[in-house]
């Protein structure tokens, strides 16, 4: 005969396969739900593309920040100019276009401001004779930084594209979730619409 703990044991093993044997919900791909997850999905995506782009260009800025400060140090320095083009650096974050408010004109000023600071301070670099290799070294790490700018931004466009099309695609199901989810605009893009 059986004790009372075993039988326990056989009903919790059979209580176990049922709920195992269970179908489970069906899920429906075209609801509210899975949009608003795949739409997160995809924001996340921009959002990383975003961060990546805004931590090369801040490294950009710190490397300029780091040859600048070197550079007076050197003897017969132009020290007001340096300090002119310091400030000027450091006022790059503030002036930066904004993810979700950024036009060509922002983004066309930003990077105006930008090569010409980089211009002068290429002159002062190759002018400088007491210039160390260690800021010869840095203003070439710049130059890799300025040229990963295209990349990033492609790359940022081709996710923006992609949660703009879902967006569209699937804002009647988005407006019933409310919320955020109600108010969701496409996103500005780096490329220019034709």
């Amino acid at each position: 005969m059986l004790k009372h703990s075993s039988w326990l044991v056989i009903l919790l093993a059979f209580a176990t396969l049922a709920a195992c044997n269970r179908t489970p919900k069906a899920f429906d791909p075209a609801s509210a739900t899975a949009a608003k997850e795949q739409l997160d999905v995809l924001r996340d995506t921009v959002d990383t593309r975003w961060t990546q782009m805004m931590a090369s260009d801040d490294a950009k800025i710190t490397a300029t920040s780091q040859i600048l400060n070197e550079l007076e140090r050197t003897p017969g320095a132009d020290k007001q100019q340096l300090q002119q083009l310091a400030a000027a650096n450091n006022r790059f974050k503030k002036l930066r276009y904004q993810q979700l408010s950024m036009q060509s004109a922002d983004i066309d000023r930003y990077d105006a401001a930008q090569d010409s600071l980089l211009g002068v301070l290429r002159t002062v670099v190759t002018t400088n004779a007491g210039a160390s290799a260690t800021v010869q070294n840095t203003f070439e790490t710049i130059g890799q930084y300025d040229g990963q700018v295209a990349g990033y931004r492609v790359q940022y466009d081709r996710a923006a594209k992609q949660f703009n099309n879902y967006l569209q695609l699937h804002q009647t199901e988005l407006q019933t979730l409310g919320g955020k989810y109600k108010q969701l605009a496409p996103l500005p893009l780096f490329e220019i619409p034709q």
